[in-house]
């Protein structure tokens, strides 16, 4: 078990205890996140729904089963990425989390993203958008990936919005298909960065995530 698996064990069995705010006071099993934690990738959505809230895994029932479509659109599977929320528990009857609770949960997210450290960040919906594109709307950038600090962020519509707009369907699996790009763009990055003798340790994104000779872990964690 390497080092980023254990942490994120660990922090999992916080998020599972946690009562920072009161969408603990309703949850049945906290959602904390799952998959790959040496994902190039990672996926934020909003919160978890429903079954989510039963199972204690992230994008399951319709929506889920649609995202995992479009990861397939992208050339992956859902076990080379990682997908979390910006809140880890079910806001009551699905409603908007509330500033309080997304600050709450945030210090969470944070060290999520620090112990994945992906290439790319995929916000589904407005309010993970809200964390990098605080004055746009999700219709008039999605698809549209921007480096910030060293990363590629590319907003997304959530997969939950074709269900209800059956016409954003072929935009969002386009989105999607435009993945592998923007990950071999910011590797070709790094890649020249590194050959211009610039220090890799001073790159947010680190020139290998792992030992190439070791294999992928994933963590799932419907247990927490």
């Amino acid at each position: 078990m390497n080092e980023s698996f254990e942490k994120m064990t660990r922090l999992a069995e916080e998020v599972s205890v946690c009562q920072n705010c009161q969408l603990h006071l309703s949850r049945k099993k906290s959602v904390p996140g799952e998959g790959n934690v040496q994902s190039k990738i990672l996926f934020i959505g909003e919160g978890p729904g429903m079954h989510e809230n039963e199972t204690g895994r992230p994008f399951v029932g319709q929506a889920g089963n649609f995202l995992n479509e479009l990861i397939g659109a992208a050339g992956l599977k859902r076990t080379d990425v990682f997908i979390t929320n910006v809140v880890k528990c079910r806001p009551p009857s699905n409603r908007d989390p509330l500033p309080e609770e997304l600050q709450a949960c945030s210090a969470f997210l944070e060290r999520q993203i620090e112990i994945i450290n992906p290439l790319v960040i995929v916000t589904l919906g407005r309010f993970s958008m809200a964390r990098y594109f605080p004055m746009e709307r999700v219709s008039g950038i999605h698809g549209k990936g921007r480096l910030i600090d060293g990363r590629m962020i590319v907003p997304m519509f959530h997969p939950a919005a074709a269900l209800h707009q059956p016409n954003l369907r072929s935009s969002i699996l386009h989105d999607f298909s435009l993945l592998p790009s923007y990950i071999e763009q910011i590797e070709e990055q790094q890649y020249a960065e590194i050959n211009e003798g610039s220090d890799p340790a001073e790159n947010p994104v680190e020139s290998a995530k792992e030992d190439p000779g070791e294999p992928a872990e994933s963590v799932q964690l419907p247990l927490f």
